[in-house]
């Protein structure tokens, strides 16, 4: 994967033999490009032409960071540096999933963004945390801003059947 001359990684084919495409938010690709900046600065004044070939992430020596190492040199040292719980590397894919439809994402964006083949794994895996974001909508229908079909339709006419 490609962000305008920072390499991520794609050695690998995802389950299913199938690309896809992962959104990024907005700061994350702000500052994956203000990273881009910096280096294409550093490889220039280094006399290098290109980064293209560079990794976002390396290990210590600089060469891609191994699977395996992820966990043991990089996430637990940072989870007990910031005092937090272990946990596996794949939760934070969890959370992803979690948050996008905590957030209100449909099921099949977050289908579509984790690349699962059907929207099924998706109400399995994560349908209990729906219910709370349809009560929410019902909620919402309570709100003044919500209009019925039978209510006038200016604010004016509103104020005029409160009198």
């Amino acid at each position: 994967m490609r962000i305008a001359g920072l390499r991520i990684c794609r050695f690998t084919t995802p389950k299913g033999n199938r690309s896809r495409r992962v959104d990024l938010s907005r700061q994350l690709r702000s500052l994956l490009l203000e990273l881009r900046d910096e280096r294409m600065l550093e490889a220039s004044a280094a006399g290098r032409a290109s980064i293209a070939d560079d990794f976002v992430f390396t290990s210590q020596a600089g060469t891609m960071i191994k699977p395996d190492n992820i966990a043991r040199r990089y996430m637990n040292p940072a989870l007990a540096k910031a005092r937090l719980r272990r946990f596996r590397f794949h939760d934070l894919r969890h959370t992803f999933g979690s948050l996008l439809i905590q957030d209100g994402a449909s099921l099949a964006y977050v289908k579509d963004q984790m690349g699962h083949s059907s929207i099924q794994v998706k109400v399995d895996v994560y349908g209990h945390l729906v219910p709370s974001a349809n009560i929410a909508c019902v909620d919402r229908l309570d709100s003044e801003t919500s209009l019925h079909q039978s209510e006038p339709r200016t604010p004016q006419a509103r104020q005029g059947l409160k009198k």
